[in-house]
């Protein structure tokens, strides 16, 4: 049986792109058919079929199901890798959690959420972060959220195990040595680090789940996938559901100006936050939340 993959017709690419966006807002550009084909490819050999266009035809041909979301989840972007630019970090630590640690010190507890974490290096990255820089940490009620919109890179995830080429972007060596543990090829993080970490499959475009107040959120490098509906869609939950002295991090390429009216931008040297604008009382202090 050949496996070459056939060039999609112009009516299975609108097919697969509207079945995308549909159920998870990604746009997908007009001129993406090679994507959508190197995508696909691995899951149609996965299940025998000759072609991406017979995968197509399978899917035309049945209700929704998992194949459906399968074919849904091969097109999101899982691109991530531990401390993933650096400066957010820094941000995180050195102006961020300061304020709202003094804000919360009395009920001691901070929920923070990585959305769209892929196989994990970030929600772990920022485990990391805490346990090595806020050691006051240690008997709050701390909670990580780590969301995405695919289960199999969050099973990935909740095993915590990555190969070596895996944690040598962006992982210091020392970091790696203090809570990593050799496992054959790869490097499992150690239980002290996973047990401060949940994973919850999310939909961002669909309702989601009971959630806490969350204190900061990571949704880096997610919008730009989005279209403009979809984008203001997300920032409003975001807004309902965030702190009111709250951080919001969005990629280097990503803003809510022109999308949301809701948030504004506060700038920390070499990266910024969103926060809502109401954030502030008319005489120009900020909101406390104790």
């Amino acid at each position: 049986m050949s496996t070459t993959t056939l060039q999609l017709d112009p009516l299975s690419f609108e097919y697969v792109r509207k079945l995308v966006h549909d159920n998870s807002a990604i746009a997908l550009e007009p001129n993406k058919g090679y994507l959508v084909e190197s995508r696909l490819l691995p899951l149609t050999q996965q299940i025998g079929l000759p072609s991406v266009r017979e995968l197509v035809a399978r899917l035309k041909s049945a209700p929704f199901g998992s194949l459906h979301r399968q074919v849904v989840e091969a097109m999101t972007t899982n691109e991530t890798s531990f401390f993933r630019d650096l400066h957010p970090f820094e941000a995180l630590q050195k102006d961020v959690l300061p304020p709202l640690l003094a804000a919360r010190s009395a009920r001691r507890t901070l929920t923070i959420w990585s959305a769209a974490c892929s196989s994990g290096q970030e929600p772990y990255t920022i485990a990391i972060l805490l346990r090595e820089r806020f050691p006051q940490l240690m008997d709050w009620n701390v909670q990580i959220i780590g969301s995405d919109l695919s289960q199999q890179v969050l099973d990935r995830a909740a095993c915590g195990n990555y190969a070596q080429h895996e944690v040598n972007r962006g992982l210091p060596a020392p970091l790696l040595i203090k809570y990593f543990q050799k496992s054959g090829l790869h490097w499992q993080i150690k239980p002290e680090i996973r047990k401060m970490l949940r994973f919850q499959q999310i939909n961002l475009i669909e309702d989601w789940p009971a959630l806490p107040v969350i204190d900061v959120v990571f949704l880096r490098n997610v919008l730009i996938y989005f279209t403009l509906k979809s984008k203001r869609l997300i920032l409003q939950k975001l807004a309902r559901q965030i702190a009111a002295d709250g951080a919001l991090f969005l990629g280097g390429a990503e803003t809510t100006l022109g999308v949301d009216t809701r948030w504004e931008r506060v700038n920390h040297g070499k990266t910024a936050t969103y926060r809502l604008a109401h954030a502030r009382k008319p005489d120009g202090s900020e909101v406390s939340i104790v």
